[in-house]
């Protein structure tokens, strides 16, 4: 094991984003020192989550510039920290949107480090010596290894990475919320990256599946390919009326502006509607049904470390896999150009390894 013994620094070459907005551009930065619980990480593949966007955007208010984004990314250790016992040099690791927490607080302790107040995002927060946050569009990046996952033996890297924030974001509203029994009826709206990864995971975990669409788009994708029950495109008053009273959860993953009253009207009585797109505009809603029907409206935030390893190992028990489309560093752009557009089936992966980072 070659352990981190003195200050070497180490120049990454990424893209960032510059100032606010969706276009990047090649960006060498150093990156911070190899601490005694932190491990030197090989960047082989990121995945871009609609989160990218938000950030790049400063959507959220909290993007300091330049940002490199990515927060689905898989690597090899190729340094360890004094204190690291858990990873070797060449293991393959993953991280998701959090790289950083107090690791004291009763929600650390309790795996649930995702809420801690001290949390450091992968790819919008700093450390505490002051360095930025970089993600995954990087050739390198250090991090704690107390929020890094262990790829399973066998994985390969592309598809343990829409798992890491996509997949997780999607397992973790189902585990937390009870919903992980056989036999539930749950609805997915809107079939992007998360919503994908919805119709897997529920499948896998013996739901009757409805994916909930503006168009029919998709409809053949998700009943051939992702293996849904049924198919509804919500702006068709018959079908949303015919279908009201019909599932015990809706996994929203939408990350735009939407009525929620016609999803709710779908909602059984102790239902769930489960926000998990980012949206940073208000959203309304009448209340009726949320008495009538006794119905929850909750949001769940990504997973823990531990949740991302279940689900990993999930998706390698079950022989599960994830729909995506590989792209190279200098196809960021127009990648981000049709995600915006909703042109992707259904989550991109960028090769960062087999990439020229300056080109």
């Amino acid at each position: 094991m070659e352990q981190a013994a003195e200050v070497v620094e180490v120049t990454a070459k990424g893209w960032a984003a510059m100032e606010p907005t969706t276009i990047l551009s090649p960006y060498a930065y150093t990156l911070r020192d190899v601490g005694s619980e932190d491990v030197l990480l090989k960047v082989i593949c990121c995945g871009i989550c609609h989160s990218d966007i938000h950030f790049t955007k400063n959507d959220i208010g909290l993007t300091t510039y330049p940002l490199v984004p990515g927060h689905e990314v898989v690597g090899e250790v190729v340094k360890v920290g004094f204190n690291v016992s858990k990873f070797n040099v060449g293991d393959l690791v993953g991280i998701g949107f959090l790289c950083g927490s107090c690791q004291e607080c009763y929600l650390c302790k309790s795996d649930r480090e995702q809420y801690c107040d001290n949390r450091i995002f992968t790819c919008l927060g700093k450390y505490p010596d002051g360095k930025p946050a970089h993600g995954g569009f990087s050739s390198a990046m250090v991090l704690d290894h107390r929020l890094l996952a262990r790829i399973p033996k066998g994985m390969k890297a592309e598809q343990a990475a829409p798992l890491l924030c996509a997949g997780v974001t999607a397992y973790s509203a189902l585990i937390n919320l009870g919903l992980n029994k056989p036999g539930l009826r749950g609805g997915i709206l809107g079939l992007g990256g998360i919503g994908h990864m919805g119709v897997i995971i529920a499948k896998a975990m013996g739901h009757h599946v409805t994916v909930l669409s503006s168009s029919d788009k998709k409809k053949q994708e998700a009943l051939d390919d992702l293996g849904a029950d049924v198919f509804i495109v919500t702006s068709d008053t018959t079908q949303m009326l015919e279908s009201a009273n019909s599932l015990d959860y809706i996994l929203d993953t939408l990350p735009v502006v939407h009525s929620l009253d016609p999803h709710l009207n779908l909602l059984k009585a102790d239902g769930k509607l489960i926000m998990l797109g980012v949206i940073n505009t208000p959203l309304q809603f009448l209340t009726v049904p949320l008495f009538t029907k006794r119905i929850s409206i909750v949001g769940s935030f990504m997973g823990s470390t531990k949740e991302m390893e279940e689900l990993l190992n999930f998706f390698q028990e079950k022989g599960l896999a994830s729909k995506l489309e590989m792209v190279k560093m200098n196809e960021l752009n127009t990648a981000f150009e049709r995600l915006q557009k909703n042109d992707v089936r259904y989550r991109f992966v960028v090769d960062v390894a087999g990439s020229n980072p300056d080109s």
